[in-house]
């Protein structure tokens, strides 16, 4: 089994100081093989805060796979946004452009969906596509593939169209080719967790979308703050449980988890009181 850690939208420069501890230690305890970071590690992608970011980064376990969102790309720096944009993302976080983490039994692979050309909405393209259908090609059919980005490739019910990441249907086509099993992303501040079967309707086709809400942000839009962690079966089984930051308790505390199975011919479904293989 596999444990993958899913945060989202830490914001440095305008987080809440007191959930970085508790969150470190969360993290820490879920033992994760890998950590997700999907993107907006800081407000304004200003070098303080890209150093605030990479100092937090350095107490998690590795090995991380972290990609750029839109609030680390200069807003009002018009110069370095549109000639430089992710200079400081590259210098103080890394400067991988498509981080990409194998094992025997997982896949995960990171893609900047950022533009310097909007101010909120992200977009990916061909090019990016096709490489990460190089890092999946050939890896044994068990291997769960799973694609990280900024930008969600669908909405909770009643969201705005608007943040469903440009091109997606274009990638959907051809990730579905590629047996993608998971979608991680963050940028809307909420949780949740569907399936691409709804928007997509590709035949045999279903994989999982989640989505992480922000892990230290004081933007919470009706939502505590959270992470997710995600528990990979070696037989098709797949757990995903989200972790959000209990006042009370002074604590992230699992709130919810949702088991999936894969079923073949018909992609990954719900699968209420299924149990994860040890």
């Amino acid at each position: 089994m596999r444990t993958v850690v899913h945060i989202s939208d830490l914001h440095f420069g305008r987080v809440e100081p007191a959930l970085l501890d508790p969150l470190r230690r969360a993290i820490v305890d879920a033992k994760p093989d890998v950590v997700v970071v999907s993107g907006d590690l800081t407000q304004r992608a200003r070098s303080a805060q890209f150093e605030e970011a990479r100092d937090f980064l350095a107490t998690l376990p590795g090995p991380q796979i972290v990609v750029p969102g839109n609030h680390d790309v200069p807003l009002y720096d018009v110069a370095r946004r549109f000639l430089s944009p992710l200079t400081r993302f590259h210098r103080y976080i890394t400067d991988v452009e498509m981080p990409v983490y194998i094992d025997d039994e997982i896949a995960v692979v990171g893609v900047n969906t950022a533009r310097s050309l909007t101010f909120k909405g992200g977009r990916i393209n061909v090019d990016q596509v096709r490489e990460i259908e190089q890092h999946f090609h050939g890896l044994p059919e068990h291997v769960t593939r799973i694609v990280v980005t900024h930008h969600p490739f669908d909405i909770p019910e009643g969201g705005d169209e608007e943040d469903v990441l440009g091109r997606a249907p274009m990638a959907m086509a051809e990730f579905a080719k590629a047996e993608v099993d998971v979608f991680l992303s963050g940028h809307l501040h909420r949780s949740n967790i569907g399936t691409t079967a709804h928007r997509y309707r590709i035949e045999g086709f279903a994989a999982l979308v989640v989505q992480a809400g922000t892990a230290t942000s004081t933007r919470e839009r009706d939502e505590a703050n959270a992470f997710n962690v995600l528990r990979i079966g070696a037989t098709d089984a797949l757990q995903v449980q989200t972790w959000r930051w209990s006042a009370e308790r002074s604590a992230f505390v699992p709130e919810a988890e949702t088991d999936y199975r894969y079923v073949h011919g018909t992609g990954w479904q719900p699968a209420t009181g299924a149990a994860l293989p040890d």
